[in-house]
Formats: structure tokens, C-alpha cells, sequence
């Protein structure tokens, strides 16, 4: 039995399932650029004090979930578990605020580490795409970048997705309800579970964010953020309603939704499907205006959100028929001198785009051909004595009847205008 095996909870990619993510990617890619985001490639691993400084130190990740060590240095590090405080991190050091037009929009693409325990859709290393938007206070922010997450997800064909919003207030307003929550749960207290008891006096809004099934009916009937929000929080969460509204993007008003980290401010969002099970969010995000500054810069509002491509991915897998890319075509050569040959013709049209396999001449034709159904490739390019001697290729239409020669400008102009590009 081999024993050199993954580590538990992360996975190889392989072919011909990579293709699905290369399609993922790239709509992000061609998507969040229309909308003026760049993307921006933070570092795998950062200081601890990045993560608990912005996360918090009661959050489950911070808790229980991170990959967290000492370097050779004695300097505590950790592999990142969530992008949005690495961008901030880089935004402070490079003094972005300054240096690029705002407002500044960024994206990225990259692995995340969490320790915890692997499921569907869920590993411990998982990959997200994230966006991050600075310097902008108004809601119409927080819909445009809404917008361009569900344009995103429209793009991949996806459906049973479900958008649901709401309000977390801010400082101003967060005392309040804090106050509330203590008030409501505090003579229930003995019904929570051992980490919702230590919440309740840190951090009680984690409590509204326990997955403990116990926990979820314990805070039945708690009060709700909207009850304790200050008048520009009001504003601010009409005014994303309302931008919503005129976007044609519909919504669902969910008052009890908390984002886990401690860095959220008034806008928060998920977006949910109906075809993975428990773990149901594929998108999850909102507003952390004060977050730039606690990293020591500039104070600057800033909304995001991230997705797990894995959820992605198997979403796309169990909802669509994605046929897997092939080569525009295969060639096929008899003997050392049409092995040459061919491998020359192959190099050259490679120039042109195209994905050309080849033959190496030691097989027989009709094993070559075997080769190239497997391949599914598009065209059978065959090189033999009499093309050598004519100057020009037989090829053959491997997903029709037809066939013919041509020479090499011919074969390129072929492939060139069937190819997918």
C-alpha cells in the first residue's frame, strides 16, 4: 500500500475536473474587470496578529481553525484562512489609498487553510474568489458589487441561488443590541453550548451565529438588529434596498443573519442554494469600515464579499453537462523522418493557439489512431512516405466523414477556423 498520500482535508485537482475550475476563473476574471476591479496576489502565509487582530479572537476560525506554527524566527505565523485581512494588510503597507484612483477594487483567486472537519463543499484547504472595495461610504456600492456577484454566478448557469440581506449596524447603534442580546440570553444561558456561554460575555453576536442545533432554537425569539439600528444605519440599509430594487435583483430581508468575524459593519449578505445541503452558502460577504483603520491606516469604508470555488465547482459538476476541452487535432506519422516531420508541423501550429498532440513514430498508425480517439481529438493529421514525398498532410474530420490533403498553410487555415480558441 502507498503511503505517500494527500494530507486529510486537501485535495489534487486533476484533469479533466481542472477545466471546470480554469471556467470559473476565468468569468471572474472577465467579469470583475468590466466592473474595474484588478486583481490584486497576497501572500499564503502572514503574522498571526493579522488574523486575530481582524477576525477576532473569539471567532471559531481564530479559536479553533487556523494553521498556526512557529517559524525558525519564534515568530508566530499563519496560513491564511480568509483574504479579506490580507488585502487590508497589503492596502495599509503599500498606502494604496494614495497611490492608486479611488475608489480602489481589488479581487483575488488563491487557497485558504481552516482546520476543520472535511465535508461537501468544504475542505481544509478550500479555494476562494474574494472582492474588496475601499473608499466608498454610500450603498450603492454595496449593490453594484452584489450586481456583479450575481452577474458572476448568472454567467456559470447556476440555479436555486437566493440572496439574502441585512443590517449589523454600526458602532453607534451595536451597544444597544449587544446590550439586548446579553439581557435575552443570560437566563437561558444554561442552554447553550460551552462556546456560546463564553460569547455571551465577549462577543454576544456570536451567539446569533452558533451552528450548535441546540443554540439555533435557544435564540428563538432573541431580538433583532433592525429594532436597535441609529438613523444613518436606517438610511444606509434603505438605500441599498432601494438600489437593489432599481438593479431588478431580488431579495430576502433576513434579520437574524450575523456574519462570524468581528470586522462586519452594517451591510451583510449571503447568497445560498438550494442544491448542497447544509453547508448552503456559495457566496458571503458585507461592510467593514473601520477595518483599514485598525490596521493603522487612513480611515476608509471599505464592502466585499468572497466564494468558495469548491461549492462553485460542484454546483457547475451536478447542474450542467461541461464537456471537457480537447486537442484541435492529432498528428499521426509512419517512420523517423515523418516523426521529424510531424513534430515540426506540431511546434508550428502550437505558435498559432492550437493544442496539437503528435505520434513519436515507434507505434503504428492504426495504434496512433486509438491515440487520437481517446485524445477526442478534433482532426487526424497523418504523415507518411507519400505526404513527405507530395508536400503535403492527409487529414482526416474525426467527428465527420470527411478528409483530404493539404499542405501545411492549408492545414493551419483548417484548424485555424474550427478551433474553440
Amino acid at each position: 500500500m502507498n503511503s505517500f498520500k494527500s494530507v486529510k482535508g486537501m485535495q489534487d485537482i486533476l484533469p479533466p475536473d481542472v477545466h471546470i475550475w480554469q471556467r470559473v476563473e476565468a468569468a471572474a476574471r472577465e467579469i470583475f474587470s468590466t466592473f474595474g476591479f484588478q486583481e490584486i496576489r497576497t501572500p499564503v502565509l502572514e503574522y498571526t496578529g493579522i488574523f486575530t487582530r481582524s477576525i477576532g479572537d473569539t471567532s471559531d476560525i481564530v479559536e479553533k481553525e487556523m494553521y498556526t506554527f512557529e517559524d525558525k524566527g519564534e515568530r508566530s505565523v499563519t496560513m491564511r484562512p480568509e483574504g479579506t485581512a490580507s488585502v487590508v494588510r497589503s492596502y495599509v503597507q503599500h498606502n494604496l489609498s494614495h497611490s492608486l484612483v479611488p475608489p480602489q477594487k481589488f479581487f483575488y483567486i488563491g487557497p485558504m487553510f481552516r482546520y476543520e472537519r472535511p465535508q461537501k463543499g468544504r475542505l481544509r484547504q478550500f479555494h476562494q474568489i474574494g472582492v474588496e472595495a475601499f473608499g466608498v461610504h454610500e450603498p450603492e456600492m454595496d449593490a453594484e458589487v452584489i450586481a456583479m456577484l450575481m452577474r458572476f454566478l448568472e454567467s456559470l448557469e447556476l440555479g436555486g441561488l437566493s440572496l439574502e440581506i441585512n443590517s449589523i449596524g454600526c458602532p453607534d447603534c451595536r451597544p444597544s443590541f449587544r446590550e439586548a442580546l446579553v439581557e435575552f440570553f443570560r437566563p437561558r444561558a444554561g442552554e447553550l453550548c460551552p462556546d456560546c456561554v463564553r460569547r455571551l460575555e465577549q462577543n454576544p453576536l456570536r451567539v446569533l451565529d452558533c451552528k450548535v442545533p441546540r443554540c439555533r432554537e435557544v435564540r428563538q425569539g432573541a431580538p433583532k438588529v433592525s429594532g436597535s439600528l441609529c438613523e444613518r444605519c436606517v438610511s444606509h440599509y434603505d438605500g441599498l434596498k432601494g438600489s437593489l430594487d432599481r438593479l431588478s435583483i431580488g431579495f430576502k430581508e433576513t434579520p437574524e443573519m450575523v456574519r462570524g468575524l468581528d470586522y462586519y459593519t452594517r451591510t451583510t449578505f449571503e447568497v445560498t442554494t438550494t442544491e448542497l445541503g447544509a453547508q448552503n452558502a456559495v457566496a458571503a460577504g458585507g461592510r467593514y469600515d473601520r477595518l483599514v483603520s485598525e490596521f493603522g491606516g487612513p480611515d476608509t469604508p471599505a464592502f466585499g464579499f468572497a466564494l468558495g470555488m469548491e461549492r462553485i465547482v460542484t454546483l457547475i459538476s451536478e447542474s450542467t453537462s461541461v464537456e471537457a476541452s480537447r486537442p484541435d487535432a492529432y498528428i499521426a506519422s509512419i517512420g523517423k523522418e515523418a516523426s521529424a516531420e510531424a513534430l515540426a508541423l506540431a511546434v508550428s501550429l502550437r505558435r498559432n493557439g492550437l493544442w496539437v498532440e503528435h505520434g513519436y513514430g515507434a507505434s503504428s498508425l492504426k495504434s496512433q489512431m486509438r491515440k487520437a480517439d481517446k485524445f477526442r481529438a478534433r482532426y487526424a493529421v497523418i504523415i507518411g512516405e507519400d505526404e513527405l514525398r507530395d508536400g503535403v498532410f492527409s487529414w482526416k474530420d474525426m467527428d465527420g466523414e470527411a478528409s483530404g490533403r493539404l499542405d501545411a498553410k492549408g492545414i493551419m487555415d483548417m484548424l485555424g477556423n474550427t478551433s474553440d480558441g
